[in-house]
């Protein structure tokens, strides 16, 4: 019979368990001594963050006070940037590209409940789907993306959007739901600097 952990790895219907508060635990234990370094600790910071995320690139940069469910399931990229008072809920994979910015208050959700069945969602069941930030994308502060959304490389979502759907490659996107309101030039067209 399978487990509920291993149901949630497979991305179908689970219930929370003994294991997975566990997990948890284990997660925000870590969590604990990252969010109360001092401001000049740096080290702890990083060593404590290597030791809770699934990866992190060179050059990556969590500014405190973070929060995450698991931290094994998050993978940020070279120079990707999380600003303050992000919350990852990782229960599903979360790949944030290189170079990405996530601005302050940024929410990735990746779990889902029933929504037409009523007593299984009384029951607490669950559902998780990936999220992936791409290469040199930017969120806004308070940008909140949702299970299974992949958001594409070079584009730009707007402050205080919800984003419910795939995103593509060099656009704008605002709203909620955030929806496309311009296309940017793709990288190697641009006109350089400001």
């Amino acid at each position: 019979m399978d487990t509920h952990p291993e149901r949630l790895a497979r991305g179908e219907w689970y219930l929370d368990g003994d294991e997975l508060q566990a997990r948890r635990r284990q997660c925000w234990r870590l969590l604990d001594t990252f969010n109360a370094a001092a401001a000049d600790e740096d080290e702890v910071r990083r060593k404590t963050l290597l030791a809770m995320l699934g990866s992190a690139g060179e050059g990556a940069v969590v500014v405190p006070r973070f929060q995450c469910t698991y931290g094994t399931n998050i993978q940020l990229g070279e120079s990707a940037f999380v600003n303050a008072n992000a919350f990852f809920m990782d229960d599903a994979p979360i790949c944030i590209g290189a170079h990405a910015r996530l601005g302050p208050g940024a929410q990735l959700m990746t779990a889902l409940h029933p929504v037409e069945d009523h007593a299984r969602r009384r029951e607490g069941w669950e559902q998780v789907l990936p999220i992936s930030i791409g290469e040199n994308t930017w969120l806004g502060a308070s940008v909140t993306v949702g299970a299974g959304v992949t958001i594409g490389r070079n584009t730009v979502i707007g402050a205080g959007s919800v984003v419910l759907r795939d995103i593509p490659d060099h656009v704008v996107a605002v709203g909620t739901p955030a929806t496309v309101i311009r296309h940017l030039p793709v990288e190697g067209d641009a006109a350089g600097p400001l």
